[in-house]
């Protein structure tokens, strides 16, 4: 793979490989993708904005520049209530690659961080030199002017161009919330949704506040993706409980959808209205219950991006994917390329009589089960129509 190095959310040549467990890759026309959805197919993308999250200044105790890269969020609670996970580096900027980057000075609870017109106190270290918890000393209105005013996207390296705000939105942005773009978003725009509902899809949204990508810190990297905050609507939870019911696919459009699904349906047995935090690691060994086929960027293997593609193919798939990834020179990185990844659904797991506490729950386990058999049932008839060539 080669990194993309060029901010083109939607570049003519943008390729999709689309993978499945029993066939080849292949490569397609990224703009092809409603191609691929089928009526009563749902596509979900996340509609957070990206935040200007990275602020150059200086530590007050020491007079010793840095940058502060805004990672993540207790909660979306963060337009009245500015505090957050901050990844804190020494001198340099985005030219530098992450992983070459300076330490910041020694931090300590009420260090002050002036940057630019905003002063930042370390209210919390939370057991790594670069990692604290920040509260921005002012009011919020103030705040949220000088974050639009003074912070940069976060970048890395292999993009030489300053990026710009709308670089990093994507077409369907909406509340600021996101702390690196939910880049997958890219491949969306008016003419792509306009072709999805022509092919009998529908389109729903969630907000998940994206987290960062990438430390500079291989101890600090095995942490991500940190917990990131969610909101689901109440029209997309019944759009997703509409779509199995029809036996459509719920396709995500990015990691940071299927965190918050599954996050939600892993809490509650369904996907419910309403926020969260998403606390889950997904890979090998999840059970999805929410989302079915997922459109990602190409990632490399280890990063926490690639772990989560576990959850929807196995190994094998996956070392095929990557070859062709590498042998096809894809692009990689949030303006790359694209993969679709559709797997052959699994049979739920029959519950045990021990399962059942037989206080005449409503539903109980078994209702449970047999409402998933009958889902996966005819998930697996309209994957096997979508691939003749399977085995069945």
């Amino acid at each position: 793979m080669i990194a993309a190095s060029l901010p083109v959310q939607r570049p003519a040549d943008a390729r999709l490989l689309v993978v499945d467990a029993r066939a080849a890759p292949r490569a397609i026309p990224r703009r092809d993708f409603a191609d691929l959805l089928a009526p009563g197919d749902l596509v979900v993308a996340n509609d957070a904005a990206t935040l200007p999250a990275s602020f150059a200044g200086f530590h007050a105790r020491t007079g010793a520049p840095v940058e502060v890269r805004l990672a993540a969020a207790r909660s979306l609670d963060i337009v009245d209530q500015p505090r957050f996970v901050a990844i804190v580096f020494g001198a340099g900027d985005f030219r530098i690659r992450t992983e070459d980057r300076s330490p910041p000075p020694s931090l300590a609870v009420g260090d002050l961080l002036t940057l630019g017109p905003l002063e930042a106190t370390v209210e919390r270290l939370l057991d790594h030199p670069r990692l604290v918890e920040l509260r921005f000393a002012a009011s919020s209105g103030d705040v949220w002017t000088a974050i639009a005013r003074h912070g940069r996207p976060i970048q890395y390296a292999h993009v030489p161009k300053p990026l710009a705000t709308w670089d990093v939105w994507t077409p369907i942005a909406g509340a600021p919330f996101a702390f690196e773009a939910p880049s997958a978003g890219f491949t969306l725009d008016w003419q792509s949704l306009a072709r999805l509902r022509e092919r009998g899809a529908g389109f729903a949204t969630i907000t998940l506040a994206a987290g960062i990508s990438s430390t500079g810190d291989p101890s600090l990297d095995a942490r991500l993706p940190f917990d990131e905050p969610y909101r689901i609507p109440e029209a997309t939870a019944i759009a997703i409980r509409r779509a199995h019911a029809r036996g459509g696919r719920v396709i995500a459009i990015g990691t940071t959808v299927v965190r918050a699904l599954e996050d939600c349906a892993a809490r509650h047995g369904a996907v419910r209205a309403g926020e969260g935090v998403a606390m889950l690691r997904l890979g090998r060994g999840t059970t999805l219950r929410a989302v079915d086929a997922i459109l990602s960027g190409t990632h490399e293997p280890g990063s926490s991006h690639f772990e989560l593609l576990r959850a929807f193919a196995d190994d094998a798939t996956l070392d095929r994917m990557t070859a062709v990834l590498e042998s096809e020179r894809f692009r990689t990185h949030e303006f790359g390329d694209s993969i679709f990844v559709d797997p052959r659904p699994e049979p739920p797991a029959r519950p045990t009589a021990d399962d059942c506490c037989r206080g005449g729950c409503d539903p109980c386990v078994f209702d449970v089960y047999e409402t998933e058999l009958a889902r996966y049932e005819e998930a697996l008839r309209q994957w096997r129509l979508r691939h003749p060539a399977a085995e069945s």
